[in-house]
């Protein structure tokens, strides 16, 4: 073994430390609360993160670091020279390193963020599914493959979205990828089950992984070649976890007393403990193959294959240190006497704590080692790709269509094109494409598979309105139902243009009440800055005979909330072909902070979009001059402008939009000056709205769209908003200019019926508006408004 592995092994073991001890210790403390960090759970993974950055890993890899060995990360990339001193003293602190990696707040080489428990293992095994999805394509051939590696905790394997990962990757022939599990057999509130390893080799090797089992460390195996030493392993073999790690804490001379209790007298065993220390014999005891940075390194290297790979490595949690083995450390840290005699220990002098090469003996040759080093060679592995120009997209021209039908159809016109564009469109939906209306654009551009595989049905002539052809060049990646790989793979996808310098436009659909169930992955995506499509549709109660469990209500706020996703409710189809227009731009980009005057937004940072469709068709206002177009993207505009006495508005978001021009065109002769204000996205309306207020707190001249929209409506006209959602989604409205507000829409879990009970049932059809507003304002009667017949019970 070379001493260089070593030595970076002992340097980022101090570095990760002091790191930590600093934050906790040292820095001034604001608010007297612990800061963390993690210092058991970075030990435990020095000697993988060492052997596998410093001897295996290329500059086409891409890694995800267990969320807890962060400072490990952090310290290899300033040892490294690729982050600063000042950024580490400021670990956990602002503007410092962060707690977990993170793509867009480290300014060291992250390349997916994790803190999410088991998303950042599982977008590792997407990416690689996006990197053959790339390789297949004429614009990707010259791609040069990585491994996608991902460094976990065994406590990680608990997490749901693990499993529905393996079996995605099993479907889709998964290659190229390595998971590597710290198995010290420790979390937060405990020491792991016994036998937890053979659970784990047989999940991996079900769905058709290599595992490699890493157990002993290079003293272990030639302690074990000694006389006694085949009964020095079978002990090992049979302590309990707990056992183990409370004599790991505990130290030689504990491990002495209970090896001679339960192997004394027997001669040659008994002579191989007598050969050591106290201090060797702890040494030999925590040997174990993930604490051992040449065992580490040899393993990595005897890989000659593709398949997916997962590493078990055994390891004592807090290797190397005093806390180490002991059950309370997941979140524990050194006191500051422990760690003036461990920096002893570590041979740091006084005042060295921060230098890169401190107890380096051969400073010039370990400098040269690490310059040589090939996953570091290439810098900063951040790609980028040109800019796909935006072909312009025209609305179906039915008289009456659903939102959904017309996504559909806009992306079957440019299914049948030949623009940049849509040759990096990447499909993909949870089992349910053809019910989100995928199918035209799935039948014209296929089904993605490394392997080309025929239609069965077609082949043997059988009428399906499916043609499901799997090609390299198809364009589609059909998943099954677990919503949280849809959000991986987007997230994946996402990031194809900084990963693999090749830009992609992932769309993904899902049936809406169901983003609910991928939004930690969702959160995930939109957290590292991923770029995507997502369509979430049917929405609402408009989904009638499916029943409560398959309404979504909440979703709306899911858009105004989640940072990173333009969220849009387009009503007709003509607004959606113009959000669609913006929304492939908006993916693309990258355009810093600059705030757009009329929106208040910094749309030229660009972001990812959700867009939430409905089957209900609904008729289409027809042709219309080119007022609305600026308003539809960003969020608002008046369909029918209220006059200067305007007593009332009703504003509507999505489907409902038929029965807020019905109830308004009914109260014309109530009330005056009836305005009627479509808005296409309550998120970029608020956001907007909070934006300029915060640009005048700076004492900037700003004004919001909804400010302007509604600054000349008298201050007793009210309001009366609708939607097939939530209805604070649409409440917030009143706050604007001050005008009062009756939030109209849906609040209870529904149940099954036609549109018409159900929009009765929550008072969000037209003669329920009605009723609403005779109660809400005042003025002459209103007419009561003949509501739909409801359906014959059956």
């Amino acid at each position: 073994m070379t001493p260089h592995l070593k030595t970076a092994e002992q340097r980022l073991l101090w570095l990760s430390h002091w790191m930590i001890h600093n934050a906790n210790h040292l820095r001034p403390k604001a608010d007297g609360i612990k800061i963390g960090g993690h210092q058991a759970s970075s030990a435990s993974m020095v000697s993988i993160m060492a052997a596998l950055y410093f001897t295996a890993l290329r500059p086409e890899d891409r890694i995800a670091v267990k969320p807890h060995a962060a400072p490990v990360f952090h310290a290899m990339q300033y040892l490294m020279g690729n982050t600063t001193r000042a950024r580490l003293e400021t670990f956990r602190g602002f503007g410092g390193t962060q707690s977990y990696p993170s793509r867009t707040k480290d300014d060291d080489d992250v390349d997916f963020s994790t803190g999410s428990v088991g998303l950042g293992v599982a977008i590792t095994s997407f990416a690689s599914l996006v990197q053959d999805y790339i390789a297949a394509k004429p614009w990707g051939r010259d791609l040069r493959r990585g491994r996608m590696v991902a460094l976990m905790g065994d406590a990680e394997i608990d997490e749901g979205n693990i499993h529905e990962c393996l079996q995605e990757g099993w479907k889709n022939g998964l290659r190229d990828v390595w998971w590597v599990i710290d198995y010290n057999r420790q979390s937060l509130d405990g020491v792991a089950r016994e036998g937890l390893w053979q659970r784990i080799e047989k999940i991996f090797e079900a769905f058709g992984w290599d595992v490699v089992r890493i157990k002993y460390g290079a003293l272990q195996r030639a302690a074990f070649a000694e006389p006694g030493g085949e009964a020095l392993r079978c002990w090992i073999d049979s302590c309990p976890n707990q056992r183990y790690a409370a004599l790991t804490f505990q130290g030689g001379a504990a491990w002495r007393r209970r090896l001679l209790d339960e192997l004394g007298d027997q001669g040659a065993v008994s002579a191989l403990i007598a050969r050591r220390s106290d201090a060797e014999l702890a040494a030999l005891m925590e040997n174990l193959g993930g604490n051992c940075v040449q065992t580490m390194a040899d393993t990595f290297a005897a890989i000659d294959h593709d398949r997916p790979t997962c590493f078990l490595a055994y390891t004592i949690k807090g290797w190397g240190t005093p806390i180490a083995g002991h059950k309370d450390n997941h979140g524990g840290v050194m006191t500051v006497e422990q760690m003036r005699a461990w920096q002893r220990h570590m041979g740091v002098r006084p005042g060295e704590e921060w230098e890169r090469f401190a107890a380096v003996a051969d400073v010039e040759g370990f400098r040269a080692w690490l310059d040589a080093v090939p996953f570091f060679a290439a810098g900063r592995r951040r790609h980028d790709d040109a800019h796909l120009p935006v072909p312009p997209l025209a609305a179906p021209g039915e008289r009456e269509i659903s939102t959904q039908a017309a996504f559909g159809r806009i992306l079957d016109d440019l299914a049948r094109g030949d623009s940049a564009l849509a040759s990096r469109i990447l499909t993909t939906s949870p089992d349910v494409t053809g019910t989100t209306s995928l199918g035209p654009w799935v039948n014209r551009r296929r089904l993605f598979a490394r392997e080309a595989m025929a239609d069965l049905f077609r082949a043997e002539k059988i009428p399906s309105t499916a043609r499901w052809d799997f090609a390299p060049e198809g364009q589609h990646l059909e998943l099954g139902i677990a919503e949280t790989n849809l959000m991986l793979l987007l997230a994946a996808a996402g990031l194809a243009r900084s990963l693999f310098g090749r830009r992609l436009i992932p769309i993904g659909t899902v049936y809406d009440p169901f983003i609910a169930r991928g939004l930690d992955a969702l959160n995930y995506a939109c957290y590292q800055d991923a770029r995507f499509l997502l369509v979430g549709t049917p929405s609402g109660v408009t989904l009638a005979p499916e029943g409560g469990a398959h309404q979504s209500i909440g979703t709306p706020a899911i858009g105004m909330t989640q940072p990173g996703l333009a969220a849009f409710e387009p009503a007709f189809a003509d607004e959606l072909a113009v959000i669609m227009e913006w929304a492939f731009e908006h993916l693309q980009r990258d355009g810093g902070e600059m705030t757009d005057p009329a929106t208040g937004l910094a749309d030229a940072a660009g972001g990812s979009v959700y867009l939430r469709l409905s089957t209900n068709p609904v008729e289409q206002p027809g042709r219309r001059g080119a007022a609305w177009r600026q308003g539809a993207t960003d969020g608002a505009y008046w369909l029918r402008e209220p006059g200067p006495n305007a007593e009332l508005v009703i504003a509507y978001q999505g489907v409902v939009a038929p029965e807020a021009i019905r109830a308004a065109g009914a109260l014309a002769e109530s009330r005056r000056d009836i305005g009627v204000l479509a808005i296409t996205s309550a998120d970029r309306l608020h956001a907007g709205w909070s934006a300029s207020q915060r640009a005048r707190c700076r004492g900037a001249a700003a004004s919001s769209l909804a400010e302007r929209l509604l600054a000349p409506l008298p201050r007793g006209c009210r309001i009366v908003t609708v939607i097939d959602g939530h209805p604070a989604t649409l409440s917030w409205l009143g706050g604007v200019a001050g005008h009062a507000v009756l939030p109209l829409g849906v609040e209870r879990f529904g149940q099954t019926g036609t549109i018409a009970d159900l929009y009765r049932a929550n008072g969000i059809d037209a003669a329920a508006i009605i009723e609403r507003v005779g109660a809400f304002t005042s003025g002459r009667p209103v007419l009561a408004f003949p509501a739909r017949p409801r359906a014959a019970a059956g």
